[in-house]
C-alpha cells in the first residue's frame, strides 16, 4: 500500500509525514520545487501485540504501509499542467492523503494569505481534474485519428473506448472527480494504465492547531474520507519515549492518537483488511483487499500456497482471545475449515493447508 501525502505549500505535509514515520525531515520546502521523501512503517495494531503476547514468537511482524511526502503541487491559481516528473510520482500512489491547513501561524503565513480549508480542498481538486481532463482529451484525439484511418484494431473496440472516454470527459466537465462514477470491470481495465488522479481514493486530513476542533465541512464524493489531526502536537509526541507519550496522553485525556485513526481510515479508504498467521516462530499481520478469497490470502503468504491451496483453517481473533489458545479454540468448535470460496474477514487468524 502506497499513500501519497499531498497538499498546498505550507499546509504541513512534511509535519504529517514526520508524525507518521517518526522522521525528522526539514519542514518548509521551497514552493514549487519537486521533492519526494518516502518511508515504510509498521501499521500499529494492538491485535498483533496481543497475539505476540500469547504465542511469544521469535519474530513479530506488523503490516506495512509506504508513505510518500510529495512536494511540488502549487496553489492551483496558475492552472498549469502537472509536470511529467511529478505526475509520474502521483500516478504510482494507491491513494492520497491530502493535508488541509486549519491552523493559524504568523511565523508560517498561508500561501494564499488566509486560512480557508474548503477553498484549499477545491483548489487541489481543480489541479487533479484539470490534469485528468488533459489526459482524456489527448486520448480522445488519438481515438478519433484511429477511427479516421479505419485500420488496425477492431472498429467495435475503438468505439467502446471512445464511448468510455467521452463518458469520462462529460464527468470531468461538471467538476466531478472520476472516483464518483461506477465503471465495469472491463472499463476499469481500459483505464488502468492512465492513473487518473481524481479516480484515486482520497483521505482529507485537517491539520489542526493544538486544541482546535475539526471544521464542519461536507465533502460529498465517493471513496473519500475526512479526519482531523493535531499535526505539530502529534509530531512532538512521536519524539517522546513510549512511556512518556502515554503519560502525556493520560494527562491531557487523549484516548487515541489521530495518527492511529488516520492509518485505520487509510485502510478503510483503500478497501483493505488484515489477517494474521501465528506460531512459535512468527506472528505476522498480512494485508489483502476486502472481498479477497482464501486462495488470494494464501498467495500473500507464499505463491506456492495459492497454487496448491486445499483448505484454510480459520479462527477469528476475538474467538482466539476468548478461548485462550488454538487448542481450546479447536475443542470448542471455533476453529473451522474453509474452502476456495471463503471471503477472508478482518481479524481472521489463518493457517493454510496446501499441496506442494
Amino acid at each position: 500500500m502506497q499513500l501519497g501525502i499531498i497538499g498546498l505549500p505550507q499546509s504541513g505535509k512534511t509535519t504529517i509525514f514526520n508524525t507518521v514515520t517518526h522522521g525528522d525531515q526539514p519542514t518548509g520546502a521551497a514552493v514549487g520545487r519537486m521533492e519526494v521523501h518516502t518511508a515504510v512503517i509498521d501499521v500499529p495494531d494492538k491485535r498483533v501485540d496481543r497475539l505476540s503476547d500469547m504465542f511469544k514468537p521469535k519474530k513479530t511482524i506488523y503490516a506495512k504501509v509506504m508513505y510518500a511526502d510529495i512536494a511540488g503541487l502549487g496553489s492551483g491559481a496558475d492552472k498549469g499542467e502537472i509536470s511529467g516528473q511529478l505526475l509520474n510520482q502521483l500516478t504510482q500512489m494507491d491513494g492520497f492523503i491530502e493535508v488541509v491547513r486549519c491552523f493559524e501561524s504568523y511565523l508560517v503565513p498561508h500561501i494564499l494569505e488566509s486560512v480557508d480549508p474548503m477553498r484549499d480542498i477545491q483548489l487541489m481538486d481543480e489541479e487533479f481534474l484539470l490534469n485528468d481532463q488533459i489526459m482524456v482529451e489527448r486520448k480522445l484525439e488519438r481515438l478519433a485519428e484511429e477511427q479516421k484511418k479505419g485500420a488496425g484494431r477492431d472498429k467495435a473496440d475503438v468505439e467502446r473506448e471512445a464511448e468510455l472516454f467521452n463518458k469520462l470527459r462529460d464527468t470531468l466537465s461538471t467538476s466531478t472527480p472520476l472516483r464518483d462514477i461506477s465503471l465495469s470491470a472491463e472499463e476499469e481495465k481500459l483505464i488502468s494504465g492512465f492513473g487518473f488522479l481524481s479516480r484515486k481514493p482520497l483521505l482529507i486530513l485537517f491539520n489542526l492547531g493544538e486544541g482546535q476542533a475539526q471544521p464542519d465541512i461536507t465533502y460529498d464524493h465517493q471513496h473519500s474520507q475526512m479526519v482531523g489531526l493535531q499535526g505539530k502536537l502529534e509530531m512532538d509526541l512521536g519524539q517522546l519515549s513510549e512511556e512518556d507519550a502515554e503519560l502525556f496522553m493520560h494527562e491531557y485525556g487523549i484516548e487515541e492518537l489521530g495518527l492511529s485513526r488516520m492509518i485505520k481510515a487509510s485502510y478503510d479508504l483503500l478497501g483493505l483488511l488484515s489477517f494474521f498467521t501465528v506460531g512459535e516462530d512468527e506472528v505476522r499481520a498480512w494485508t489483502v483487499r476486502r472481498g479477497a478469497l482464501a486462495p488470494e490470502a494464501a498467495g500473500e503468504i507464499h505463491t506456492d500456497f495459492q497454487k496448491g491451496f486445499i483448505r484454510a483453517e480459520v479462527i477469528t481473533y476475538d474467538d482466539l482471545m476468548d478461548t485462550g489458545s488454538m487448542a481450546e479454540g479447536r475443542s470448542k468448535g471455533k476453529l473451522r475449515l474453509e474452502g476456495k470460496q471463503y471471503p477472508v474477514q478482518d481479524g481472521d487468524v489463518i493457517s493454510i493447508r496446501f499441496t506442494s
